[in-house]
């Protein structure tokens, strides 16, 4: 749909104004039960007609076959349930007929059948006529056709590639275009305006089910001490109804005998959901059409999303070749095995008492494999990967300018209704301050100060015993490290693959990441359960707002329930240990635990590996697997009736309802994914190819599951994906951050490069050229046993015989120099080295947003005289330009400025510091 000329809005506008709509509004208070009445109203109450199923399957009308159905409410005749509570099936059953009366108070008619497959299941087919559909789509503002739009689209620029586009493309003669029109808010003075063709099809089915559930929603059933009760949810959760929902068009494996029906369903399956379209763009036109806005944006947002994601897993994969490719030149690593290198070096304990003494070469195979992870390759993607996520938002605001357009939600704010829970509180009267105007509110500001504080205290409490969790999983960390220190071997055997493999660290790591894995999973299914309450309890006014405000909640708590523990291991673990003459003890009890002596870089990439594939299969077998068992359990259940024809109605009542929230998790996975890939993704750089891979499958999967296992939804308009926008634009700003520190303090990419221009050659080393020869033994410091603390001195393991000194993972000096125990000057320049590159990797992080911006205004220049279709997209490009310079100067700029002055005043006094002493020229550290 195309959105009318602005001309012709205004024309509209100032013409009068008509009063049907106020006939609804009037309506509200009829039939409602004080206090449940009394027996002798029921013959008050208008119920509707039943009648026998005829047969026909595939219908989607009433018997009369004129009228259609446009919603289904479900309930259990109470008068054939086995049960001895007569009383409240009673009360039940008053209920219902208040509320169905009321529905045709309201203008909807209704049809009963019962069940055939159960005859204690009643089926109540809701259908809104002409005069309903009209008044309350001037109510709600919809927008409908004026005109066909006879306005030229632009022509593709990559025109040459058409033939590789359509393989891609869905086939146009199986789903064919929609035809596209001006629209405006409806009128029902201003009916002859529209376009209206055929009634019947004027307001299309996902419009009626829209409407439809907009009335079901708002309709009073009981009045119990001036408080009413209202809407179709309530009923349904309080048993009252067993379910509502709109129908499905058809079945997905095959078409309607009706010749009037689309066959959307079946279409959708067919070149969506199907395996054999895995490799096809999405119909998100028919997606919008069938489902709605709400889900066309997630899956056109989740689409890009992948599309994004193969240049990111093209460039990963290649950098994790060329580490894996060049391992057997890494010198480092050759120097941890060898017999004579890291053989002979003796490592000090890692904890006191219990932990011996021990060989380097114990970590050899640990060492290969962070050779593939830790390279230069690894360096390079973590600085495409800060550029790469600043353009996929930049780029997904401009796709999604151009589906606000497309699908006409531009001004969706200005039609949003207030939530039926939100309207039922509203009891104070106050003035609008603008207006002058009496308007109700739910509370007042108090109140509102009073709510907010107990929701924050809530959120805040929570978000403390996540971090109380991940307390005790470092707890267990420096527990367990001790007894694998004690039990696993201290020599290495070739021939034995568990000494290989099985390190204490590496023992530690893994066991502490699949605890810390199912702590997430057990909090994940509480916390779910408290944040809608917490947010009930808010009580917001639009769905909008609703949505919103669970959003920030739940994501807040999975931030710091998913991500905490690798921030532990990339930013803390192992950096403040001090060394073995003076550790630093945790809690005044556990000593610090310390990386392997080629860092942290692998335990952290273990981390994430078992984290994100354990929830990605966690997931699918809660999409996938649950709904098909529940489904097939409902089969085999109902097989004894199953050679008899059921109705459509049935048909879907035996499917799974997705919930109200349904698409808030899905939309929860894929943002705390898109967390993963961005915010570690130097740790492990085939992050962004093993979600591509999931990527995929998710959208076929989600497309399975919407059209085969799950009742239709009821269709919602959306402008764009909501919170989730400014999320992905905080982990973006926040993954620039991590990955240079990672690269920084976490990888020993900085201290190697900074070994190998500075010194691996005179005047701080003894080669004549560039080498990483004797890298490991300049990295490694000295410590004299002798000076062991008391808790450290008495080791009761001899079993790499009696030593006065041992090697430890830092840059200090050795005993016997004036300075003992104190850094050194390699651990000042890879300090500065370190610095300076987190400084320069921001900075380049920032240019595509500062190049987007400049070829935008270029582009709407270009734009401006060609005709008014250009004239069009030039307006709302120049409102994306406003809105991102505004994104950029309020939050990019803003947050990075702040970093970059704090490590730019980090560096300069810390060459003050230094002072000008020959031993550290600027030309050294730069170089």
């Amino acid at each position: 749909m195309k959105k009318m000329s602005r001309n012709v809005l205004l024309q509209m506008e100032e013409e009068d104004d008509d009063d049907d709509g106020d006939i609804v509004l009037e309506n509200l208070g009829q039939t409602i039960i004080p206090d449940l009445g009394s027996l002798e109203s029921q013959h008050d109450f208008r119920t509707p007609e039943f009648e026998e199923f005829n047969g026909k399957s595939d219908s989607l009308f009433f018997n009369d076959g004129q009228r259609r159905i446009d919603f289904v409410l479900v309930y259990e005749d109470e008068s054939r349930k086995e049960t001895s509570k007569k009383g409240t099936n009673e009360k039940q059953r008053r209920k219902r007929q208040a509320y169905e009366s009321n529905l045709i108070c309201h203008g909807l008619q209704l049809e009963a059948t019962r069940s055939v497959l159960d005859d204690k299941l009643v089926f109540v087919k809701v259908h809104a006529p002409w005069e309903v559909l009209c008044t309350y789509a001037e109510i709600m503002h919809i927008k409908l056709p004026l005109k066909p739009n006879d306005l030229k689209n632009r022509s593709s620029a990559f025109g040459t590639l058409n033939w590789f586009t359509k393989v891609l493309s869905v086939d146009e003669s199986i789903i064919k275009p929609e035809q596209e029109f001006f629209t405006a808010p409806f009128e029902k003075n201003r009916m002859n305006d529209f376009y209206i063709v055929d009634r019947d099809a004027f307001f299309n089915p996902a419009t009626r089910s829209r409407i439809v559930y907009f009335i079901l929603s708002r309709v009073k059933y009981q009045l119990i001490n001036n408080v009413s009760k209202f809407g179709i949810n309530r009923l349904v959760n309080s048993g009252i109804y067993k379910a509502a929902f709109p129908l499905h068009d058809c079945k997905f494996r095959r078409q309607s005998e009706d010749p009037s029906c689309p066959n959307e369903r079946y279409l959708l399956y067919r070149e969506w959901a199907h395996p054999r379209s895995i490799y096809k763009k999405q119909p998100l036109d028919l997606i919008r059409k069938y489902y709605g806005e709400k889900i066309g944006i997630y899956f056109a947002w989740l689409g890009y999303y992948t599309q994004m994601l193969l240049l990111a897993a093209i460039v990963g994969v290649a950098c994790f070749l060329y580490g894996y490719l060049n391992q057997d030149n890494c010198t480092w690593s050759k120097e941890v095995c060898h017999p004579d290198i890291g053989g002979k070096i003796i490592m000090c304990p890692q904890c006191d008492r219990l932990c011996p003494f021990w060989k380097l070469n114990i970590t050899c195979e640990s060492s290969k494999k962070l050779c593939i992870f830790d390279s230069f390759g690894t360096l390079v993607f973590a600085v495409f990967m800060g550029v790469w996520v600043t353009l996929f938002l930049e780029f997904w605001k401009r796709r999604q300018a151009e589906l606000e357009y497309e699908w006409d939600t531009v001004e969706l704010q200005q039609e949003e209704q207030a939530r039926p829970e939100y309207e039922a509180r509203c009891t104070h009267v106050v003035i609008n301050e603008i207006t002058q105007e009496e308007e109700r509110i739910p509370f007042t500001a108090w109140g509102k100060c009073i709510r907010i504080t107990l929701c924050a205290s809530a959120v805040f409490f929570w978000i403390l015993l996540i971090i109380a969790s991940v307390i005790g999983i470092i707890v267990y960390r420096l527990s367990v490290f001790i007894v694998f220190s004690a039990k696993l071997p201290k020599n290495v055997n070739g021939t034995d693959p568990i000494q290989k493999y099985l390190t204490p660290q590496t023992a530690t790591s893994i066991t502490a990441s699949i605890i810390s894995f199912i702590i997430i999973m057990i909090l994940n299914t509480i916390y779910e359960k408290v944040a809608i309450m917490i947010t009930n309890f808010e009580l917001p006014r639009t769905q909008t707002d609703y949505e919103n405000s669970l959003t920030m909640k739940m994501f807040l708590f999975q931030f710091v329930n998913y991500y905490s523990s690798c921030f532990y291991i990339a930013f803390f673990k192992g950096k403040f240990v001090g060394y073995p003459g003076d550790p630093v003890y945790w809690l005044g009890k556990y000593r610090n635990e310390e990386c392997d002596p080629g860092g942290c870089l692998l335990e952290l990439t273990t981390q994430l590996t078992i984290i994100m594939g354990g929830k990605a299969i966690w997931n699918n077998i809660q999409e996938v697997l649950l709904p098909w068992i529940m489904n097939l359990i409902g089969r085999f259940h109902r097989v004894s009736g199953s050679e008899k024809i059921t109705p459509r109605w049935e048909q879907d009542y035996h499917l799974q309802p997705m919930g109200k929230l349904g698409l808030f998790y899905e939309y929860l996975e894929m943002i705390i994914q898109f967390g993963f890939v961005t915010l570690f993704v130097a740790s492990f750089p085939l992050a962004p190819l093993l979600a591509l891979v999931n990527n995929i499958l998710e959208i076929r999967v989600d497309a399975w599951k919407l059209t085969t296992q799950f009742r239709r939804l009821v269709p919602e308009k959306a402008q764009d994906i909501g919170a989730w926008q400014p999320i992905m634009q905080g982990i973006a700003i926040l993954a620039v951050v991590t990955n240079a520190m990672i690269i920084a303090f976490t990888s020993d990419m900085i201290p190697r490069l900074v070994y190998y221009w500075s010194f691996s050659v005179p005047p701080y080393g003894d080669h004549t050229s560039y080498t990483m020869e004797g890298y490991i033994n300049n990295t490694l410091s000295i410590f004299k046993v002798a000076d062991f603390k008391n808790k450290s001195k008495g080791n009761p393991y001899s079993e790499l015989g009696n030593h006065t000194t041992c090697r430890y993972r830092d840059f200090r000096y050795p005993p016997g120099h004036p300075q003992e125990y104190k850094h050194n000057i390699y651990y000042w320049h890879v300090i500065a080295a370190k610095l300076a590159f987190i400084i320069v990797m921001e900075h380049l992080a920032v240019l595509p947003r500062l190049g987007h911006s400049g070829m935008i205004l270029a582009h709407c220049n270009l734009c401006l005289p060609v005709d008014c279709y250009m004239c069009y997209k030039f307006i709302y490009e120049i409102r994306f330009l406003e809105q991102l310079t505004s994104d950029f100067t309020d939050s990019y700029i803003f947050y990075m400025s702040i970093i970059s002055f704090l490590f730019s005043v980090t560096f300069f006094f810390l060459l003050l510091s230094l002072g000008p002493t020959p031993c550290f020229p600027l030309s050294n550290v730069l170089s």
